[in-house]
C-alpha cells in the first residue's frame, strides 16, 4: 500500500514544518480530510493556536479552534509523521543575497525526526537546486538515512496569497514534483486531498523551484514598468492611474498598478533568481532593474511628501504627519518587508516622526520588527498631511469628508493628501482644494 493510501486511511500523518501564513492554512485544511501534526518552534504562537486564535487571519478563529491539527513545538512529535511539509520563509540577507538559514534549520530539525518511508516536500520559495543540493545533504546528515533508499523528497511552491478571500488554497493549481516518478505520484495524490483546482506535475523539482522565482519576477517586472511610468508622468503633469484606467478598456492589458512592492514573496523571490543565474555566470538585466525601480520607490514616496508640504506652506520640520497602513498589502496584518517603514525612515531625516496607524496590523510585531509605536485614531487628529498608505478595506470605504475629520481645521488650501494607493477620486479631491498627490 503507498504512502499516500496510508494517509487517506489516516494509518499515517502529515506533518507541516512552520506554521505562519503559508503552513498555518495547509495544515488546516489537510486536517478536514487527514491526520495532521502542526509543529513551530514559537512556543507563544502554537499557545495561541491551540487557544483558538489566529493572528494571521488566514483561516479565523473559528477554524483554528475547531481544526483537529495536532499542534507542537516539540520537534520530536514529527517522529509521529511521514510525510512532511516544510513551510518557512525565506527572506534575504541584508546584501539581497539568499539567506536560507530558515530552510536549513528547519531541514535539520526534520532529520533528526525522520524516520524510513518518509517523503519531505518543500514549500519555501528557493532558487533552483537548494532542496537536492542544500536541503536533501542536511536530511541525510542529521537522519543517517539515504535519500532515494530511506526516504524522499519532492517540492510543491507554496501559492498561498495572503489576505485573499477569493484566490485560496483549494481554488489555486498547485505545482508539485518529486526526485523521480513514484513520489511525484504520491506528492500529488496527497495535495489532491485538498487541491480542488488540481495539481500541475512539473517534470523535475528544479523546474517546480524556478516556476515559482520566475512567477514573481514576472509580476515584479510589471509593477516596475508601471512605476517608472508613474516616475515619468509625475514630471508630464499627467496622472497615472488615469493612463491605466483608459489603457485598461483595450481586452489585453495586464491591468497592473503603480506601488510599494513588499512582502515575503514578490519582494524577495527575484534576489533569488538573481543570484544563482550570477553565481553561474549569468548577470540579470531586466530582472535586477525591476527590483532597482521598486526598490526606491519608499525614497520617491517621501520626498513627495517633503515637497507637498513645502507646497503647501508647512514647516516641515514640525508638520504632523499622519500614516494609514503599515502592512505590506491590503486586508492582512503581515508587516513582513513592509516599505511604509523604509519610507518612515527617510523622513527621519527631516527629523518629521509620523503617527502610525494600521486596522490590521499588530502592535507587538510592528514594534519587535520595525522598533514602531502604532497609534490609534484617537490620537491621530490635527493633522497638516494624511497620508493613504495601505487600501484595508476600512480605509477605502471612507468619504473625503471622514478623511478631512483627521486635518487640523481650516482651509483645505494648506491640508496634504498623499495617497499612494489611489484610494480617493482625484477630481473629487482636487476640486476641494486639498494639496493632493498620489502615485
Amino acid at each position: 500500500m503507498s504512502l499516500y493510501e496510508d494517509i487517506k486511511n489516516q494509518k499515517e500523518k502529515i506533518s507541516l514544518v512552520g506554521l505562519g501564513y503559508v503552513g498555518m492554512p495547509i495544515a488546516v485544511a489537510f486536517a478536514r480530510k487527514v491526520k495532521v501534526v502542526g509543529f513551530d518552534l514559537n512556543s507563544e504562537k502554537i499557545a495561541a493556536y491551540k487557544a483558538g486564535k489566529d493572528a494571521t487571519k488566514e483561516v479565523g478563529d473559528d477554524a483554528i479552534a475547531n481544526t483537529t491539527v495536532e499542534f507542537t513545538s516539540d520537534p520530536a512529535d514529527l517522529k509521529s509523521a511521514k510525510f512532511h511539509i516544510v513551510a518557512v520563509p525565506t527572506p534575504i540577507n541584508q546584501d539581497k543575497t539568499p539567506d536560507l538559514y530558515p530552510v536549513e534549520s528547519a531541514s535539520e530539525i526534520l532529520g533528526r525526526n525522520l524516520t524510513k518511508g518518509s517523503i519531505v516536500v518543500y514549500e519555501s520559495t528557493v532558487y533552483p537546486g537548494v532542496t537536492e543540493d542544500i536541503c536533501v545533504p542536511i536530511l541525510e546528515r542529521e537522519s543517517g538515512l539515504k535519500c532515494g533508499t530511506d526516504f524522499k523528497v519532492g517540492y510543491s511552491p507554496e501559492r498561498i496569497n495572503p489576505g485573499d478571500k477569493v484566490h485560496r488554497l483549494e481554488n489555486i493549481k498547485k505545482i508539485v514534483s518529486g526526485m523521480d516518478a513514484q513520489t511525484l505520484e504520491e506528492v500529488a495524490n496527497v495535495y489532491e486531498l485538498v487541491i480542488e483546482a488540481g495539481v500541475h506535475r512539473a517534470s523535475s523539482i528544479k523546474v517546480a523551484e524556478a516556476a515559482k522565482v520566475v512567477e514573481n519576477s514576472q509580476r515584479d517586472i510589471n509593477i516596475a514598468f508601471i512605476n517608472e511610468l508613474a516616475l515619468a508622468f509625475d514630471k508630464m503633469g499627467i496622472d497615472t492611474n488615469e493612463v491605466i484606467d483608459a489603457m485598461n478598456t483595450k481586452w489585453n492589458a495586464l491591468g497592473f498598478r503603480p506601488g510599494l512592492v513588499g512582502g515575503h514573496c514578490i519582494g524577495v523571490d527575484p534576489y533569488y533568481f538573481v543570484y544563482e543565474a550570477e553565481r553561474l555566470g549569468y548577470h540579470s538585466r531586466i530582472i535586477s532593474a525591476g527590483r532597482q525601480i521598486n526598490d526606491d520607490m519608499p525614497v520617491y514616496v517621501a520626498e513627495q511628501i517633503i515637497k507637498q508640504l513645502v507646497l503647501a506652506g508647512k514647516r516641515v520640520r514640525d508638520a504632523k504627519v499622519v500614516f494609514f497602513g503599515a502592512t505590506f498589502k491590503e486586508n492582512c496584518p503581515d508587516v513582513r518587508n513592509s516599505k511604509i517603514f523604509e519610507i518612515l525612515k527617510h523622513l527621519a531625516e527631516y527629523e518629521i516622526k509620523p503617527k502610525l496607524v494600521d486596522a490590521w496590523a499588530d502592535p507587538n510585531e510592528v514594534k519587535r520588527s520595525y522598533g514602531c509605536t502604532l497609534d490609534t485614531e484617537k490620537e491621530s487628529h490635527d493633522a497638516d498631511c494624511i497620508v493613504l498608505a495601505v487600501s484595508h478595506d476600512e480605509y477605502k470605504n471612507r468619504s473625503l469628508a471622514e478623511w478631512d475629520s483627521f486635518f487640523v481645521s481650516g482651509s483645505n488650501n494648506g491640508k496634504v493628501i498623499i495617497d499612494i494607493k489611489g484610494i480617493l477620486d482625484n477630481a473629487e479631491v482636487t476640486k476641494a482644494g486639498y494639496v493632493y498627490w498620489r502615485l
